[in-house]
């Protein structure tokens, strides 16, 4: 059998047991052998030819998050409505325009169709498939309600995508007016401020100290602007890292952004919505307490609350209530706390929960809303404080000048 890093992509067309003609792609290492393993499938081959490869680069278009989101509401819709699983993957496939993702579903239609189940033929991809969605399917093919379960995970994942967006929007909106005063400011400073500091330097008369100030920055960010801008990619590509791979650096960015003012409080609401969301759907397909935990922790996004987690899992094992030893943490809200409390006495759980993610995803929308709105006058008056500034700065000395006349 070919190694992966030697089987290349073929296109076929041929004709099914039942004498309808079908396509798709296949992995080979030649075409001889893709026709051999496509009989065994019992599909005779007509024609089969090495995909061809892009022109230019070459390079593949991501599978995202949100796709495969769509993909699983695509694939719950065909089952609900009686679609054989294989099939499925042929009508979903046909309407993605997404090559790659495109290439995926196929691939993993060839390997369910060969005989392996679909949570094994998903585990295949770890990549676009994590071990808790594996673990959901798996449920859902044991207990016969996998179309059931898919519309699950599907909810899931489209409710935890939207929330990721509300919180990367939350983040992304400040250090975006940062990054634009800080290119105004510059440019300024680079452009401007020397045309004045020509002016200045006729007038032969002492300049006012705040003037003096920004002829001073001007000229460091001249001489250095090369560096400093270095300095910064450079710095921020550091920082990138050292959060990736290095969990020391990750814990602690972890613990002070949910302290941050303003956004930090989202933060912390998503990652209890992530929490909620993700103990309600695991528990209600069915997965041990336990084992939900232990998902729940991957799925929470912030180590301490991963953490946290697993120390709540540690303790339920020993027998102790879910919701007295979340308590024990100081890290819940009370309503959180009070709801796990409500569901762990009725036996609806993971209905209670579902209500408390509702609560906290529709907080963070509206807070997200409320702080873009907030932000919008914000860049301006910030903009206006660093542009009038420079202005006040360049004419001080010219309005000394016209007073002394």
């Amino acid at each position: 059998m070919a190694t992966a890093t030697n089987d290349s992509v073929f296109v076929y067309k041929g004709v099914d047991r039942k004498g309808n003609k079908i396509q798709g792609e296949v992995k080979g290492s030649s075409s001889a052998l893709v026709k051999a393993q496509l009989r065994k499938k019992g599909i005779t081959p007509g024609q089969v030819k090495k995909k061809a490869k892009p022109l230019f680069g070459g390079g593949k278009k991501s599978v995202k998050p949100q796709d495969i989101a769509i993909f699983t509401r695509q694939m719950a819709t065909m089952m609900k409505a009686g679609v054989p699983l294989v099939q499925s993957f042929d009508i979903v496939a046909d309407g993605l325009e997404n090559p790659t993702l495109k290439s995926l579903v196929l691939e993993i239609k060839e390997d369910v169709a060969s005989g392996n189940g679909f949570a094994a033929a998903l585990s295949k991809h770890p990549k676009y498939f994590d071990e808790l969605f594996c673990n959901l399917v798996d449920s859902g093919e044991q207990s016969g309600a996998l179309e059931t379960m898919l519309d699950r995970i599907a909810t899931y994942k489209e409710k935890t995508e939207a929330m990721k967006a509300k919180i990367k929007k939350a983040l992304t909106y400040p250090i975006a007016v940062v990054v634009v005063a800080l290119v105004v400011t510059g440019i300024l400073l680079v452009k401007v401020v020397p045309q004045f500091a020509e002016t200045f330097a006729s007038f032969g008369a002492d300049l006012p100290a705040f003037t003096l100030f920004v002829l001073n920055l001007s000229e460091s960010v001249q001489k250095w602007w090369l560096i400093i801008l270095i300095g910064t990619v450079i710095g921020v590509f550091a920082f990138n890292q050292a959060v990736q791979k290095s969990s020391a650096v990750r814990r602690v960015v972890h613990q002070y952004t949910i302290k941050l003012p303003i956004v930090g409080n989202i933060v912390f609401e998503s990652i209890i919505a992530r929490f909620a969301r993700t103990l309600s759907t695991t528990f209600s397909a069915g997965v041990p307490l336990i084992d939900a935990l232990t998902s729940v922790a991957g799925a929470t996004g912030n180590m301490i609350y991963e953490e946290t987690t697993l120390r709540v899992r540690d303790e339920v094992a020993t027998g102790i209530q879910l919701n007295t030893s979340m308590r024990a943490t100081n890290k819940f809200p009370s309503m959180l706390l009070q709801m796990t409390a409500i569901g762990e006495e009725s036996g609806a759980l993971d209905d209670m929960l579902d209500k408390v993610a509702s609560f906290y995803e529709e907080s963070v929308d509206n807070q997200v809303d409320n702080l873009t709105t907030l932000l919008e006058p914000l860049i301006m008056a910030v903009l206006g404080i660093l542009v009038g500034g420079l202005m006040v700065a360049m004419y001080l000395p010219i309005f000394q000048i016209g007073q002394a006349i």
